[in-house]
């Protein structure tokens, strides 16, 4: 089945749209079916051309049944239409044509069946453009839906292995951690010098559940939600920074909330990456988180004093392509440049809606 065109816009939107419904139908017609309409439209134009007469010509018009064949059933039935045409055309003004002889009338026949032949072909040379851009829209959305399932899945996995890790891994920890601490205050009553190692395991435990926990967080930051956009952000700032030692401090002009819990994770992940990038790739000593609210937009912007991105990176990397896309679902404006003074700057600004601008201030 072709699929349908894209509609223009403004006024002529509804009668587009009507005209590719109606060629969608006909194609899916069998081929005697759809090629009817033409060739009444054909009988029809030779009628009206015998009744006015060879002073009022009708032979441009016979081009309309021409194109619509050409349209809705292809190049053969283009053809026939065109040769019956040319026949209706030979007896609807047969006794009132002005040519003397009747090469003469054969010739002119010949010269508009040529012209026939011409629309014919320009129709379908038109035709095969539309529905090759069509395809190609298409293959575009179906390709845009992939993305965002992908990115969709991936999220779901994230949030469940974050569940996972904190209602499961963190609670088995917390369990043995207990354990081990009963343990150490029994070897200490007893004066067992082995108490001190069992202290030892003890607290190895306890750094190992509240990095499990941390880890758990980054992956499925619970507090992402129309409120907690920026508790979020200064979570991942003060977690990143105990891990990695890098110093990380959040700046806010203001509150902000958003309606969309979606666009929240969204901006969280953006944020999440931008940091990673910069303590990986960038060996950055500080990096600056910014979530600036303005009147209409939204800005988030996390930079860094590292070596900066190098000339030759690719920007069709895993990390720098899922955050575009992030982005692009947002319908957000995204960009990674250098800084003039070395590091990084990550700017991403989203539109935000009348009415999320309005409950802000009523906030």
């Amino acid at each position: 089945m072709t699929p349908p065109a894209p509609s223009p816009p403004g006024a002529e939107r509804s009668v587009w749209h009507t005209w590719s419904e109606l060629t969608t139908f006909m194609r899916r017609q069998p081929r005697w079916l759809s090629i009817l309409p033409p060739l009444f439209i054909t009988l029809i134009m030779g009628w009206m051309d015998d009744v006015t007469g060879w002073e009022v010509s009708l032979f441009i018009f016979y081009a309309v049944p021409i194109v619509i064949a050409v349209w809705w059933d292809g190049i053969a039935a283009g053809l026939i239409v065109t040769g019956l045409a040319g026949a209706v055309w030979w007896f609807a003004n047969r006794d009132t044509h002005p040519y003397e002889t009747q090469l003469g009338y054969t010739w002119a026949l010949f010269n508009r069946e040529f012209y026939f032949g011409v629309v014919v072909f320009a129709i379908m040379a038109a035709r095969k453009k539309q529905d090759a851009d069509a395809a190609r829209i298409q293959m575009l959305e179906e390709r845009r839906q992939l993305e965002a399932d992908i990115v969709s899945v991936s999220e779901h996995e994230q949030q469940r292995i974050g569940r996972d890790l904190h209602d499961g891994l963190c609670q088995h920890l917390a369990a043995i951690g207990c354990a081990a601490r009963v343990l150490a205050e029994e070897l200490q009553a007893r004066s067992i010098p082995e108490a001190h190692d069992a202290i030892m395991i003890e607290e190895s435990i306890q750094q190992a559940v509240l990095e499990a926990r941390n880890l758990a967080h980054g992956i499925f930051p619970v507090h992402v939600d129309r409120n907690g956009l920026s508790a979020a952000l200064s979570d991942l700032a003060r977690s990143t920074s105990r891990l990695t030692g890098v110093r990380i401090r959040m700046e806010e002009t203001a509150e902000v909330h958003l309606e969309d819990p979606e666009a929240a994770m969204h901006l969280y992940r953006i944020a999440q990456e931008a940091v990673a990038n910069a303590v990986r790739h960038g060996a950055a000593r500080e990096i600056i988180i910014g979530l600036h609210l303005g009147e209409t937009v939204l800005e988030m912007r996390i930079e860094d004093n590292g070596s900066g991105m190098p000339s030759n990176a690719s920007p069709a990397g895993m990390g720098l392509r899922t955050m575009r896309y992030r982005a692009q679902m947002l319908g957000a404006d995204m960009s990674i440049q250098n800084r003039p003074g070395g590091g990084t700057s990550v700017c991403c600004r989203l539109p935000l809606a009348r009415n999320t601008d309005e409950h802000h201030e009523q906030h």
